[in-house]
């Protein structure tokens, strides 16, 4: 067996770790409690995993809890509307979400943003729809994985980011990072990452404790700041030679 195929077989026996679930819900019950009502939107929410764990959590804190998904895929869309989710249908890379300014608690995009070019203006849409205080959760894959950089010193294509895939994106921690927290709009108050390949979920969880930037995937727990405007503002005064969406 090639060392490709070994990964492979690796990565889809723990396949499910990299979604960190378990982190998603921790990251949700650290949003502040405010008021008796909790709006809550999951950018690219397939069937409503995270959605419905998060609902669990804010029903102990919220009299009324308020879930929204962005998704396209019709098999998904019925699995959230029988949830009790209010499902849109948009292309979130240059759609405005329907929402008003300041109008969500919470924002999920888990395993998303690395599908998408135009992160400047999704972060904007976040930043604008999102109440000063409120909660942005990101679950991105780790360009410096363990895995993806002995494939990297063994000068192959990390699978993160395979040329004959979905992702377009590569992240690494202070990578993302510099991007989050660029002109102030967000601010990063935690982060943990999930899986560990090759090795088996007992020593994952331990391995990524202890190195947490070398772990599959990386979670963030992000809060909106104060700062008035919208992220999309970060290219005004920032030269890039590619025509990024504005709006």
């Amino acid at each position: 067996m090639g060392i490709v195929d070994y990964f492979a077989k690796k990565i889809q026996k723990n396949a499910d770790l990299r979604y960190g679930r378990d982190i998603i819900r921790e990251f949700v019950a650290k949003a502040p409690a405010a008021g008796t009502e909790v709006k809550v939107l999951d950018l690219g929410a397939g069937p409503g995993i995270d959605l419905s764990n998060a609902a669990k959590i804010l029903k102990r804190k919220y009299k009324s809890v308020k879930l929204y998904g962005v998704e396209a895929y019709a098999p998904n869309c019925e699995k959230l509307r029988k949830k009790g989710v209010t499902v849109i249908d948009m292309d979130i890379e240059k759609g405005v979400l329907p929402f008003k300014d300041g109008e969500l608690d919470i924002v999920i995009a888990n395993q998303i943003i690395e599908h998408t070019k135009e992160i400047f203006w999704i972060f904007s849409e976040v930043s604008r729809v999102l109440k000063p205080g409120g909660c942005f959760i990101v679950g991105i894959p780790n360009l410096a994985s363990f895995h993806n950089r002995i494939m990297l010193l063994l000068g192959m294509q990390p699978p993160c980011i395979d040329v004959v895939g979905p992702h377009v994106r590569g992240f690494t921690y202070p990578g993302f990072k510099s991007f989050a927290e660029l002109d102030g709009f967000f601010e990063i108050l935690a982060y943990k990452a999930s899986n560990f390949y090759p090795f088996p979920p007992r020593i994952s969880k331990i391995l990524c404790k202890c190195f947490p930037k070398s772990g599959v995937a990386l979670f963030f727990y992000m809060r909106r700041t104060d700062r008035e405007g919208a992220y999309i503002e970060v290219l005004d005064n920032r030269f890039f030679e590619t025509p990024y969406f504005k709006g």
